[in-house]
């Protein structure tokens, strides 16, 4: 039997936001619950088709992979609808304990379930330079690790923790709200499913402590402000054999005195005489390595822009490079000796010359062509 569309089933549009599937959720998951359906046999199947769709349309990922390649694209992705009642229970009692403050971190999964560790993120500050041409830097960061002494457990080593005898080991209660019954976490034991009697000297009991940590984080060239590498497994140690976390560096760059960017482009701006824009001038441009020529041409104006192809960033991952982009401005002196305007003057009557004959050449063809001659 085909499966119906999520969407559908939550009663929600595709362009729906977070907050919207998840209100549809809450509304289907009341209207089906079990206990308030106890003469309606339908009702639990209802009630988990909905859970299941808010399963999908709940995460960012596993809704962009179902947008993408429907119901078999989120089953290829690891997700093949629940296993077990207590998993479709669970996924109810987590989004009921945030509408009433709950904590049911004790009904998905168990107390010890294997948890991964907390991502971490550090600010990173390169110079202009080691963005352009790459970089490989080191840093220095405390991060929560597994104690050595008690191997993670929390308890003196040659010691075991105890059971809590409150949940006996599940980490998590029943509470009832009305017409439900949830899972909260056990206030006894936070969760943990135990009781820690004789707590490790090193690390307290946490089964973790604080250590820094040395890390050579490689920066790849063009790398632009704010970006964000990702370094796997570097974060915090996960528990109860769970995966560690990752770290995100994020790349902060400092402005360049020389050179403005614009993309995988650079732009710099340069100053020329009008003596220089009008007769060409070869001008010496810097780069990011060595300085190279540009030919000005003859009667270039202020606020000209050329380009110099392959100067500029290299983008990621490849061996292709932005441009560098030079603007020209012209720059009128403020000050001139009496020689100079003398040769101006001289200069502006010659131009006015220009365009009187240029005027009468003009007149003298549009006579000639109505006397049709």
């Amino acid at each position: 039997m085909a499966k119906r569309d999520y969407y559908e089933l939550l009663g929600v549009s595709q362009d729906a936001s977070e907050s919207e599937i998840k209100t549809a959720y809450r509304k289907l998951a009341f209207k089906y619950h079990p206990d308030r359906n106890q003469d309606d046999p339908e009702a639990e199947a209802k009630f988990k088709e909905a859970a299941e769709a808010y399963e999908v349309l709940g995460n960012a990922e596993k809704r962009q992979t179902y947008d993408r390649f429907g119901h078999e694209g989120v089953s290829g992705n690891g997700f093949s609808g629940f296993s077990s009642n207590e998993d479709v229970f669970g996924a109810f009692s987590d989004i009921f304990g945030e509408m009433f403050g709950f904590s049911a971190a004790g009904g998905r999964g168990g107390a010890n379930r294997p948890r991964p560790g907390a991502d971490l993120r550090y600010n990173l500050d390169i110079t202009f330079r080691e963005a352009a041409q790459g970089a490989e830097v080191d840093i220095q960061l405390p991060v929560e690790q597994k104690c050595d002494t008690c191997d993670g457990s929390g308890s003196s080593p040659g010691t075991q923790p105890d059971t809590c005898p409150q949940c006996g080991g599940a980490g998590s209660v029943q509470q009832a709200q009305g017409f439900f019954r949830i899972s909260v976490t056990c206030p006894n034991c936070r969760g943990a499913g135990q009781i820690i009697t004789d707590p490790c000297d090193d690390c307290m009991g946490r089964g973790s402590v604080i250590r820094e940590k040395d890390l050579k984080v490689r920066i790849p060239a063009g790398v632009d402000n704010n970006s964000r590498l990702r370094l796997r497994g570097e974060g915090e140690a996960g528990f109860n054999g769970g995966p560690p976390g990752d770290l995100y560096v994020v790349i902060h760059v400092e402005p360049d005195k020389v050179f403005q960017r614009q993309g995988q482009n650079l732009i710099i701006s340069r100053e020329i005489t009008f003596v220089e824009a009008a007769l060409g001038h070869r001008l010496e441009v810097p780069t990011l390595e060595e300085p190279v020529d540009l030919d000005i041409p003859k009667g270039t104006q202020s606020g000209e822009v050329f380009r110099l192809r392959g100067l500029g960033l290299p983008h990621l991952g490849s061996t292709h490079k932005g441009d560098l982009l030079v603007e020209v401005t012209v720059k009128t002196p403020t000050s001139i000796n009496s020689r100079q305007e003398e040769l101006l003057k001289e200069f502006a009557e010659i131009e006015a010359g220009k365009l009187t004959n240029k005027a009468k050449g003009f007149f003298k063809k549009a006579k000639d062509k109505v006397m049709g001659e």
